[in-house]
């Protein structure tokens, strides 16, 4: 998103203690990790990350990963560091490790199975849970998904569902437009869900769900690719022994 970086270098020098920036890196080295967060440094001119998030370890991130990460953290050149992942078993693997600030997690109506497979599983002293996809990539706004006789939701619907969870601190959002951003501030404004809401969309995720099913098999052959650049062989995680 050019344009957005470039706004983001724009308004930085003048509001940066008003920003908080996160800077991704799908880097599978150690000397690589660095190198890529100075480089979206200098392209923002800004001097630290207030979040360096690793992308997309599906197992978990080799010692000398997290090292290399906590190093830029010491070095003042990241606030924090976050990984995020698609396999639900391993977030349970990441909360015990103390190089690990937060967790990046997806969570939905559509797909709530961190409620069983996250959330209760974390240790007391946990790291700081941030979801995305809130909108099911808009499927869950899909007028065509929805049950006979529901309602579709609305994005703020969506994000009000997810901010209801008491084990989630942020969610991200991507809005297009003004508008967009409107409806998802908005689910600030209107706060938690009632009981009889949450079980309103949860009924209209089911749906969802299944139509999504038929997706499956092409999730599983990108995670096994990105464990094998990642140096984990040509595995997948269905094949990691549950604890």
């Amino acid at each position: 998103m050019p344009d957005f970086g470039a706004a983001l270098a724009r308004i930085g020098a003048r509001h940066r203690e008003r920003m908080k920036v996160v800077i991704q890196s799908y880097a599978r080295w150690p000397s690589m990790i660095g190198r890529s967060l100075e480089k979206a440094l200098r392209a923002l001119r800004l001097d630290h990350a207030d979040v360096l998030l690793l992308g997309w370890w599906n197992l978990p991130p080799r010692d000398a990963i997290l090292d290399a990460a906590a190093e830029l953290v010491h070095r003042g050149r990241a606030g924090s560091v976050m990984v995020s992942c698609h396999h639900r078993p391993t977030f349970v693997r990441l909360a015990r490790d103390p190089r690990i600030d937060h967790l990046m997690i997806r969570y939905n109506a559509a797909h709530p199975g961190a409620e069983q497979d996250v959330f209760p599983h974390l240790p007391e002293a946990r790291p700081g849970i941030v979801t995305y996809t809130a909108t099911s990539w808009r499927e869950l706004l899909d007028p065509e998904l929805v049950p006979a006789g529901e309602r579709a939701p609305t994005s703020t619907d969506c994000y009000r569902f997810v901010l209801s969870s008491p084990h989630v601190d942020a969610c991200w959002t991507g809005p297009k437009s003004a508008a967009e951003l409107d409806q998802a501030l908005a689910a600030l404004d209107a706060g938690p869900m009632s009981e009889e809401e949450q079980a309103w969309i949860r009924r209209v995720g089911v749906r969802v769900r299944e139509h999504g099913k038929l997706q499956g098999r092409a999730v599983n052959v990108a995670d096994r690719v990105v464990n094998l650049v990642s140096g984990f062989g040509f595995r997948s995680t269905a094949e990691l022994p549950r604890e």
